[in-house]
């Protein structure tokens, strides 16, 4: 089985996680979700030899893509993105200015959009996309099936589920999305989401409050 490295950085003042997933055999890795400081992110991948060839977003919440200005400068590496998405990335700068005072530079567009059924290959690691959409427009997750690996964004956490409260939000659809698309999942993937602590989809099948029937 090919080798996988996951790095995770917890950035910005909403400490939303960034993950760097590295192929072990080809060096190249993708980052999913330059939440924060990308130059910072860059000079890591620099550090330890990785050569950057993707750059992920699970969703256009300004707390995710707020160092992607920096990466895509520093890397060049091409951005993908949900098309249902786009709206909400053109907008973060101002959406982060108006509801949280702070300033994230306006992000380049995206290179390639994705949808549900694309796979993306980052060296010898092959990543199933996942049309996650509830918390917000366009929302994707990445799965890597092959080493039991999820990338759920904002959709579930350790012991709870993203916010529905958004007006581009929708409680119904992301239950729905939940147990239709993620736990069907087998109980050891781990699940790497954009806050808090790593998880396991058989953990918050069986103990998430907010997902038991």
């Amino acid at each position: 089985m090919n080798s996988v490295q996951i790095f995770m950085l917890s950035l910005g003042p909403l400490q939303t996680n960034c993950f760097v997933v590295g192929c072990e055999q080809t060096r190249k890795a993708a980052i999913i979700d330059p939440s924060w400081d990308g130059r910072s992110i860059a000079a890591m991948l620099d550090e330890q030899g990785w050569d950057p060839t993707h750059i992920l977003i699970t969703h256009a919440h300004f707390d995710h893509i707020g160092g992607l200005a920096q990466l895509k400068e520093a890397t060049g590496a091409p951005i993908y993105l949900h098309r249902e998405a786009l709206n909400m990335f053109q907008g973060a700068s101002m959406m982060a200015a108006m509801g949280f005072g702070l300033q994230i530079p306006q992000p380049p567009p995206p290179d390639e959009f994705v949808d549900e059924g694309d796979q993306i290959q980052v060296g010898a690691l092959t990543f199933d996309v996942l049309y996650t959409p509830g918390h917000a427009p366009g929302h994707v997750s990445f799965h890597l099936p092959e080493h039991a690996v999820l990338f759920s964004g904002d959709v579930l956490f350790a012991g709870s589920i993203g916010r529905t409260d958004f007006p581009d939000s929708d409680h119904d659809t992301l239950i729905r999305v939940i147990k239709e698309k993620l736990f069907v999942l087998p109980d050891n993937t781990q699940v790497f989401s954009g806050h808090g602590e790593p998880t396991t989809i058989g953990a918050e099948r069986q103990f998430n409050p907010f997902l038991q029937d």
